[in-house]
């Protein structure tokens, strides 16, 4: 009798052994293929972050030249009305849209951006008495120009905060900061702020005497 029954027996043929071991190539080489995706995408997501974050962390101005200050009053008791300086656009940086704030008779006499108005960078300024945010200003286009308010590289914009001729165009800085005005030793920084990009600070000081014009070194 176990003669017989062994006589009977059958084992895995090659065949089946065949089909098993593919079946777990298969489901490896899926479980594979998830993890790389998986992988690949968290790489990308990861690429995408740092170039964004790069993007927003360097600035795409720079100061070209002096920060020049124009005096209301002069001597050691005088006020600066206005301040003006230069702007670039740092090397392969992206153009940036200057297009000046509306000088509206909500704004004439203060030195502020009138209201409504669409311009994308906005200057702020802070001293120890003062935060005035979104000053006033103008643009003057120096050297290379082709037509339009943006910045791009070869290009440079004088940047003037408060009024050139008229005395009505948006005020000065007399008016923004009225009664605690900008005077001698006192430090002073503006804030060019972008759409993109870091903010350009530009920090200075009143010297202890005050002429008509002045270079801020």
């Amino acid at each position: 009798m176990l003669k017989r029954f062994l006589n009977h027996e059958k084992g895995i043929t090659g065949l089946e052994t065949a089909i098993i071991l593919i079946a777990f190539v298969v489901v490896a080489a899926v479980f594979a293929y998830t993890a790389l995706s998986a992988g690949l995408f968290s790489t990308q997501k990861g690429q995408e972050a740092v170039y964004s974050g790069l993007k927003e962390a360097q600035s795409t101005l720079e100061l070209r030249g002096p920060v020049i200050a124009t005096a209301h009053n002069t001597t050691a008791a005088g006020t600066i009305k206005q301040i003006s300086f230069t702007l670039a656009n740092v090397l392969g940086g992206e153009a940036v849209d200057f297009n000046p704030p509306s000088a509206t008779a909500t704004n004439n006499g203060t030195a502020l951006t009138g209201t409504g108005s669409t311009n994308k960078v906005v200057i702020n300024y802070h001293d120890q008495n003062h935060t005035i945010n979104n000053l006033y200003w103008t643009i003057t286009k120096l050297g290379k120009d082709d037509g339009d308010n943006l910045l791009e590289t070869n290009e440079k914009f004088q940047v003037t905060i408060g009024y050139t001729t008229n005395a009505t165009l948006g005020g000065n800085l007399i008016d923004a900061l009225s009664p605690n005005f900008l005077g001698i030793n006192t430090k002073f920084d503006l804030e060019i702020v972008t759409p993109v990009g870091a903010v350009l600070t530009i920090e200075r000081t009143i010297p202890p005497y005050i002429d008509q014009i002045m270079n801020l070194r």
